[in-house]
């Protein structure tokens, strides 16, 4: 159920876009003398909470970092074993992401993918086309740097064609040229596990949007502390590089 307003929650300031990387699969399997994958197994728990709550308090776009350009360079049995993994996940949720709603999509190199899960990701982005409620986007395949590589080169060619003047060229059409061109940047950054970096993810996009770090592992995200984080979110004071006036 949405929480109640006793929460401390503002429902009419949520976040229009929240983005997550989930850290800590592995530390959370290696702490408890699991196999790495029993790790993902577990957050892949978390990811059916975090999106129900996201769709039930009304956020309109969640990106989760599922799976980044430089874990291809991980060992092969756990890529293997990640990518059955998501596979497993979009058949078994794809009914109640139709039931609640929800629209599917993808921004990265997903053709880089194996054919079984391109089809299983392509079956669902298009049967939920229509879904209107919320936007589940997931990054697979993705990395920042080679993001905004493939949008230099996209404009360098237009420029190059005679489609665009390169004295015309500002934040608007390079934004255009990105995987997120439909997509309105994140508001709200939040990275689980600790680690105080980026990881290559959302560079351009993430310029103004508030970050939160937690300690917490990923499998062990709950509800609860993502509604937290969200309240938190709440009271700050977005000025987006102006000030205040008195």
């Amino acid at each position: 159920m949405p929480p109640s307003p006793a929460s401390g929650l503002d429902m009419a300031r949520l976040p229009v876009h929240v983005a997550i990387i989930m850290d800590g699969n592995g530390r959370w399997a290696n702490k408890r003398l699991l196999n790495r994958v029993k790790g993902h197994e577990q957050g892949a728990e978390t990811v059916r909470t975090i999106v129900r709550t996201s769709r039930e308090i009304g956020i309109k776009v969640l990106t989760l970092y599922a799976f980044s350009t430089e874990n291809w360079q991980r060992p092969k049995t756990e890529v293997n074993a990640l990518m059955g993994l998501l596979v497993r996940f979009l058949r078994s949720e794809q009914e109640e992401m139709l039931s609640n709603n929800i629209r599917l999509c993808t921004i990265g190199q997903t053709q880089r993918l194996a054919e079984k899960t391109r089809k299983a990701l392509e079956a669902v982005i298009a049967k939920s086309a229509e879904n209107n409620g919320m936007l589940l986007n997931l990054a697979l395949s993705y990395g920042g740097r080679a993001e905004i590589v493939q949008m230099v080169g996209r404009i360098a060619r237009m420029a190059k064609e005679g489609k665009i003047d390169p004295e015309s060229i500002d934040e608007t059409i390079v934004a255009d040229h990105l995987f997120t061109r439909t997509i309105p940047d994140p508001d709200l950054l939040i990275r689980t596990g600790g680690e105080m970096r980026i990881s290559n993810f959302l560079l351009w996009q993430i310029a103004y949007a508030e970050i939160f770090v937690t300690d917490t592992l990923w499998p062990d995200f709950t509800r609860e502390e993502y509604l937290r984080l969200l309240e938190a979110y709440q009271h700050r004071n977005r000025r987006f590089g102006k000030v205040d006036l008195p």
